[in-house]
């Protein structure tokens, strides 16, 4: 286009705005420009009438729709009957006339004619009524297609990571199948497929979301969240209560004896996966269905409707935490921070933007104090072991409580060995490790299984709970070496002291607690308990095989002084009383492990029968059979009889 060329409107422009400077001008016109003038002002007038005449047009076809438009809604208010009762068409043309209502809203609106604001005041009040009645179809087909949550009997749908839903991937699955759904996504986390289950007639789906649409599109996204938040915060509710969810204050929980809060703490564990990776998964699913996965809008109901529900369950968790730590708690307190910690990365997904942020971040610090909470458990139940004295020595040398508590205690942790480990590795310090020095216990013990910890080849993944649990196991054996020295009777303290170290390396050696401890613990342990029935074979036997002797002093159990000189009749006679004392004490001991206390049995057979054989077969020809009150089966006999926990005394029955 040339500098000074222009188009047909602003060569009309340039000749009118010229037109209108002459005429100022004050110059007097000629009688054919007058003519000419005169020709230009019929035509503007004539193009101004028709421009009003169009106007007028547009106005009277717009209050022609919109009487058309509103007497169609308003005679459906009058109606009773639900609009969707009768299927999706009858409501689609519903809401095809609340739709044209809004654009002719937006046609008339601006206007300064007093007619139009009258017609749009009118629109107004006409689209409120239609906003109320979606309010209702909305509700209705809500509560109406409401379905019941039941694993059982719902059907799936897998969704992937990238929270894609694949076609055609519907299936039914029994109760057997969706357990192990359910078990098998808390392993593989986001990376497996996920389990959706329709909370509302998947027929009825795309017509709550043309209702929402249309509410959203008409400024009413505000009542259209409150209804969908009412009625989904209902069926929630119904959820809780099938699995007896109470609504408890933290006073309530801290008030609770442990066989309720056990029973508790179960039950949130419960609900509280189930809710997680199925309930609300599904239900912010729904929300997407009806809003749009990019809108807003169906986030806010989503957290709107769960957020209640949520504090509650975590108010709880938060309750637990703050209570006692006693040692019966931890269990179930690991088995709360571990669901917590797997469930964390569907918390992140569920909550992800600013409307959810609360429920998150609440979450992770319910989740942290459950994790402190077990911690310091755990480290109280340390204390614990050392703290417990006894002030009379447990019945016959058995097992003590206290060994049975602590050994099965230990084994019950290592179910929860990477949470556990990973707690004491995130706060570990010196405080954290060591046991404060007590004068009654006997620290070379301690020191000792440091030291084999040191050397241990306990696996490195474990690192932090070996040696706590090295710790709490030495804390053990001193304290069982302070109960053992109760016993009067030296024999029993080594039977004590075999019973509760064999106990520990069997318990150890037959569960999981072998890849704690490692080879070396369990080698030394061994060593442990057969050094402690050594030391009791030589604590018994040898006073009373000191009459079989020659050059005995026969200064044994049951000897008296006795001298070098004995004759072999009161050999005989001083064995014989020996050995019925040992047996009147030790068949009330108890070694309750079977093999255990037949190892004991055959090497005091060992010990005894072959000395007597051979003292018997020296002297049975000098000594009268009175003197020799026991044959060698009777000897082996009576030793079968040793350690079952019930005394015996042999009387005369044996007397020839």
């Amino acid at each position: 286009m040339g500098e000074f060329e222009v188009d047909g409107e602003e060569k009309l422009i340039v000749a009118a705005e010229y037109l209108i400077k002459e005429l100022r001008s004050g110059k007097s016109l000629t009688k054919n420009a007058n003519k000419v003038l005169g020709n230009l002002l019929l035509e503007l007038s004539r193009v101004v009438i028709s421009e009003d005449r169009d106007e007028e047009d547009e106005i009277d076809e717009v209050e022609q729709r919109l009487n058309v438009v509103s007497e169609k809604i308003m005679t459906r208010d009058v109606d009773e009957s639900m609009i969707w009762d009768f299927g999706s068409d009858e409501g689609n043309l519903y809401l095809d006339a609340v739709n044209e209502l809004r654009s002719l809203i937006d046609r008339i609106d601006g206007s300064s004619n007093g007619t139009e604001k009258l017609s749009l005041r009118k629109a107004h009040d006409v689209l409120q009524t239609a906003m109320a009645r979606l309010e209702e179809e909305f509700k209705h087909l809500l509560v109406e297609n409401r379905l019941p949550f039941e694993l059982e009997h719902s059907s799936f749908r897998s969704i992937e990571a990238d929270h894609g839903v694949e076609e055609g991937s519907v299936a039914s699955f029994g109760a057997a199948s969706t357990e192990d759904l359910i078990l098998g996504s808390s392993n593989s986390r986001r990376n497996s497929v996920e389990i959706v289950v329709d909370l509302i007639n998947p027929d009825v789906i795309s017509d709550l979301k043309n209702i929402a649409d249309t509410m959203i599109a008409s400024g009413y996204d505000r009542e259209c969240i409150q209804v969908c938040t009412m009625v989904r915060k209902d069926a929630l509710d119904e959820f809780l209560y099938n699995y007896e969810v109470e609504k408890l204050s933290i006073e309530d929980v801290l008030k609770m004896d442990w066989a309720t809060l056990n029973t508790n703490i179960k039950k949130w564990v419960r609900v509280m996966r189930k809710l997680v990776q199925i309930y609300l998964l599904s239900e912010k699913s729904l929300g997407n269905q009806i809003f749009g996965e990019l809108n807003e809008i169906g986030l806010i109901c989503f957290v709107d409707t769960v957020k209640a529900p949520m504090m509650l369950l975590l108010n709880f968790g938060e309750a637990v935490s703050l209570g006692p730590r006693q040692p019966e708690k931890l269990l179930r307190i690991l088995e709360m921070y571990e669901l917590a910690s797997e469930l964390l990365p569907e918390i992140d997904a569920l909550f992800t933007d600013h409307p959810g942020s609360s429920v998150k971040s609440e979450y992770r610090e319910v989740m942290r104090r459950l994790g402190d909470c077990a911690r310091a458990t755990f480290l109280e139940f340390k204390s614990k072991i050392a703290s417990d004295v006894s002030s009379h020595p447990f019945p016959g040398g058995a097992i003590h409580p206290l060994t049975n508590y602590v050994m099965n205690y230990l084994m019950a942790l290592t179910d929860y060995s990477y949470t556990l480990n990973s707690l004491l590795m995130e706060h570990d310090d010196v405080e954290d490790l060591t046991i404060p020095p007590s004068p009654d216990i006997i620290n070379p013990v301690m020191v000792e299984e440091e030291s084999t910890y040191e050397n241990s080849s306990s696996p490195e993944k474990f690192l932090a709970m070996t040696r706590h649990f090295y710790t709490i196991t030495s804390v053990l054996e001193a304290n069982l070496q302070e109960k053992s020295k109760l016993y009067r009777d030296v024999s029993l303290r080594h039977i004590f002291l075999l019973n509760n170290i064999h106990y520990m390396s069997r318990k150890v050696l037959k569960s999981e607690l072998r890849h704690i401890f490692g080879d070396k613990w369990n080698r030394k342990h061994t060593w442990k308990f057969q050094q402690q029935a050594t030391e009791y074979e030589r604590a018994t036997w040898l006073p009373v095989l000191s009459f079989l002797k020659e050059d005995s002093s026969g200064s044994g159990s049951g000897s008296g002084s006795g001298s070098r000189n004995l004759r072999p009749r009161e050999r005989f006679q001083g064995f014989n009383t020996a050995f019925e004392e040992v047996y009147k004490t030790q068949t009330g001991w108890l070694i309750s492990d079977e093999s255990l206390r037949e190892d004991v049995r055959t090497k005091a057979s060992m010990w005894v029968i072959q000395a007597y054989w051979t003292f018997y077969s020296r002297h049975k020809n000098s000594v009268g059979d009175r003197y020799i009150k026991y044959s060698t089966d009777d000897l082996e006999k009576l030793l079968l009889d040793l350690f079952a926990g019930s005394s015996k005394s042999l009387n005369n029955s044996y007397r020839r």
